[in-house]
């Protein structure tokens, strides 16, 4: 009998600490994703374009394929997607986590075993690349014009997500893309409850002296301070 209760306090135990973490974990997300940074930030008139683009759930950030600064062309190669299509004018940038990127194409297809790897840290992470010909401001999609200096420390931010071997990005030779203009590639870091592809995404704009949240790790805690 002695035993049985013994059990019961710790499954309750177990139980409750679960709650109580998970209480805390969403109020800390919806609270901390409002506290603004860099809110009073003012851009100039002429400068680099670059985007915030979510499709609802994850962000990617947007830059041109190629200027005075970066071409990305040279790293991320039209070659490495399917269309190899030369002709886009913007590449978006993504960083999540591997198992979800090339095993759960529809959330039909998440397994547990993908999601806790992903909570839990204990995954690698991609970077998710997309070629785009054009850019339409949104709701979901945000145009910011940023300084020559500006873009230089996001391009440092983006490339330092890379892993690299003898200095180059290494591509992830996967049929499991997106479309005929995207790629992926080995990313430094793991996906977890505290760090998660929107994350990535507003350490980025953080970087670039943009519009951000305190923290956030959903895109809504982003896309807020952009209203």
């Amino acid at each position: 009998m002695k035993t049985l209760k013994k059990t019961f306090k710790i499954i309750l135990f177990t139980l409750l600490s679960i709650l109580g973490f998970t209480i805390i974990y969403v109020l800390a997300v919806l609270g901390i994703s409002k506290i603004s940074v860099n809110e009073d930030v003012v851009n100039p008139k002429e400068g680099i374009e670059i985007y915030l683009l979510s499709n609802g759930v994850h962000t990617d950030i947007v830059v041109p394929v190629k200027n005075d600064i970066k071409n990305w062309s040279e790293t991320v190669q039209f070659q490495h997607t399917k269309g190899q299509d030369t002709t886009a004018n913007y590449l978006a940038f993504g960083w999540g986590d591997k198992g979800f990127y090339l095993n759960t194409p529809t959330w039909a297809d998440l397994k547990f075993s993908t999601a806790f790897k992903a909570a839990s840290g204990l995954s690698t992470s991609a970077m998710h690349c997309t070629f785009y010909k054009r850019m339409k401001e949104g709701e979901l999609c945000k145009k910011m014009t940023i300084s020559d200096i500006e873009y230089r420390q996001l391009v440092s931010f983006i490339e330092n997500s890379f892993q690299t071997s003898n200095d180059s990005i290494q591509k992830i030779e996967t049929d499991a893309v997106y479309g005929k203009t995207d790629v992926f590639y080995e990313a430094k870091g793991s996906y977890n409850l505290f760090y998660t592809c929107n994350t990535w995404t507003n350490s980025a704009l953080k970087t670039a002296n943009q519009k951000a949240a305190l923290w956030t790790v959903y895109d809504k805690g982003i896309l807020c301070h952009y209203e």
